[in-house]
């Protein structure tokens, strides 16, 4: 489809500035469409925590009852079965406010007049993975102090020689390679996903609005019916993302807390 696309006088198929154009300003002053997004879903959330949670009764509404039921997933499902039933509680705010701005802010992908996720710029996923990234070594130094968090690295037991190639290896995983694909899962799925999206979409209205060409019709209804398929699918993409970043960032705790790598 995108081939045919691009081969159609008239017609370009959408690129990567459509994520980097900034709304309005120039250089650090610059605002982008991402950064309101961002703000608009912290507003959101806020307003609805406090909506939901204002009135709490042992028989909750139906908004009560759907906040619980996103907490206790974070809570419940990521938090006490990754971490433990020890020591989970104090990392579940963080869970929690991880899944559910990373959720919203993917969601608005679909939503109606946003349709923008805010993932896709990759400075988010960059910011939310350092935010991990301090959390889950500042636990293991204080569990097991400098040295002791890097002699935890490695696996007891292991001979000399392959030392040699284990800590470099190990290292690597830890301070690169884990933020390193925790940003970039995230933020493939979002991109990718957006694009798909608006290829068809306006490949859909290109087709039937401005090309003048009845034959082009059934492939404008098409690409309609296939962005509309896509749309379903992406949903299911940002929630799936969102609820892995925060099952990775509670495995990585995890890591960090426990008595043996």
């Amino acid at each position: 489809m995108s081939a045919l696309l691009a081969a159609s006088d008239g017609y370009e198929a959408p690129g990567t500035d459509i994520f980097w154009q900034p709304l309005f300003g120039s250089g650090q002053w610059t605002v982008t469409r991402a950064s309101i997004v961002a703000v608009l879903s912290v507003i959101g959330l806020s307003w609805w925590l406090l909506a939901s949670t204002r009135r709490r009764a042992i028989v909750p509404g139906r908004s009560q009852f759907f906040t619980e039921q996103v907490y206790g997933l974070a809570r419940n499902a990521v938090g006490r079965d990754i971490i433990g039933s020890r020591e989970f509680l104090k990392y579940v705010p963080l869970l929690f406010a991880l899944f559910v701005f990373i959720l919203l802010n993917n969601l608005f992908g679909i939503i109606p007049l946003v349709q923008f996720p805010t993932l896709s710029r990759i400075g988010f996923p960059i910011a939310l993975t350092l935010i991990v990234y301090v959390v889950y070594h500042t636990v293991g130094v204080r569990r097991f102090g400098v040295a002791g968090y890097f002699k935890h690295m490695i696996p007891p037991g292991v001979p000399g020689w392959v030392l040699v190639i284990l800590v470099p290896l190990e290292l690597l995983t830890y301070f690169f390679t884990r933020p390193v694909t925790l940003a970039l899962r995230i933020w493939g799925n979002m991109f990718a996903g957006h694009l798909l999206l608006v290829l068809f979409i306006t490949g859909a209205e290109w087709f039937i609005f401005e090309s003048g060409k009845p034959l082009y019709i059934p492939l404008g209804i098409f690409s309609y019916l296939f962005a509309l398929v896509m749309t379903v699918f992406e949903a299911l993409v940002e929630f799936l993302q969102a609820y892995i970043f925060v099952l990775l960032t509670a495995l990585y705790i995890a890591g960090s807390l426990a008595d043996e790598h």
